[in-house]
């Protein structure tokens, strides 16, 4: 089992570590260019590709829909009620507490853990967080709502085609098929290494605070994940894949929205750099748990 785990922990950290050296070594690395290229071509190409080829049931997919919808409202009901207790600020910090990132480190380990299965399982998760992310979180975040970036993004068009596809068996050429598959295999080392050199140039600061929000995500995380898999009945490996998904540290896209709303950034990328670090040693207790159920 330690095998096991080590097999799939090892490659994700070691990713994240090259982005990470790289940017200390102060070599350049742009990246608006490479978040362009995962958000634009490689995510979406994965997306299709692994919807339209994975043999899944539409009921699988929509249950992981479901999950993701369920976690978002359990995540910022429990943290606006505890930010309220601590007297911290909700438009600062909830969006921390709410979204894990189920995108750069999520989608990698349920690949490495479940298999196709897992990532197709995961992406449907990632797919339902990212819509969530662009109309309510940054809604709650700016103050006002805006379609725009909704719109803008090709996932949404990525999940739809390749739903239509799987509900009624539409035979996609292979050209179509391979392209895809070379493209959207950029994607998984490319947001690790781009996680790595974001967690190069972020500071801490109110590390004390930091830490013991740090622990609450991850914790409040994890239970959040038992609720939703039990809530909704989910076995095997839906389930396995809910919780992991929900015990993940802090997303970077909370920072960069921080950062462009001006909600007190340098407290969110603390919150992004200390989960993300305390997560290295909860992730193998947290693969062995669902490896196991």
């Amino acid at each position: 089992m330690i095998a096991e785990i080590l097999g799939i922990i090892a490659p994700v950290l070691i990713c994240i570590g090259i982005g990470f050296v790289w940017a200390k070594a102060g070599r350049k690395f742009d990246t608006p260019m490479v978040t362009f290229l995962v958000t634009y071509f490689s995510t979406p190409a994965l997306v299709f590709y692994t919807l339209s080829t994975v043999d899944l049931s539409l009921e699988a997919l929509f249950a992981m829909g479901g999950a993701a919808v369920a976690a978002n409202i359990l995540f910022a009901v429990i943290g606006a009620v505890c930010l309220w207790l601590a007297g911290l600020s909700q438009r600062t910090f909830l969006q921390s507490l709410t979204w894990p990132n189920v995108g750069n480190i999520g989608l990698p380990l349920c690949l490495l853990a479940f298999g196709e299965e897992g990532l197709a399982l995961a992406i449907g998760f990632f797919a339902v967080y990212v819509v969530i992310q662009l109309t309510v979180g940054v809604a709650f975040v700016s103050g006002q709502f805006t379609a725009k970036s909704l719109i803008s993004m090709p996932i949404i068009p990525a999940t739809v085609i390749a739903m239509v596809i799987l509900v009624w068996g539409v035979s996609v050429p292979q050209w179509i098929l391979s392209t895809t598959r070379l493209i959207g295999d950029l994607t998984i080392p490319l947001m690790l290494i781009t996680l790595g050199v974001s967690l190069a140039s972020l500071k801490v600061v109110n590390i004390t605070r930091s830490i013991w929000l740090a622990l609450f995500r991850l914790g409040i995380g994890f239970t959040v994940g038992l609720m939703v898999s039990w809530g909704l009945d989910l076995e095997g490996v839906a389930r396995g894949v809910v919780i992991l998904q929900c015990a993940l540290p802090v997303a970077v896209f909370c920072y960069l929205f921080a950062q462009l709303y001006n909600r007190q950034p340098e407290e969110v990328a603390s919150l992004v750099v200390i989960s993300t670090t305390l997560s290295i040693a909860t992730l193998p207790v947290l693969m062995w748990y669902v490896l196991q159920a």
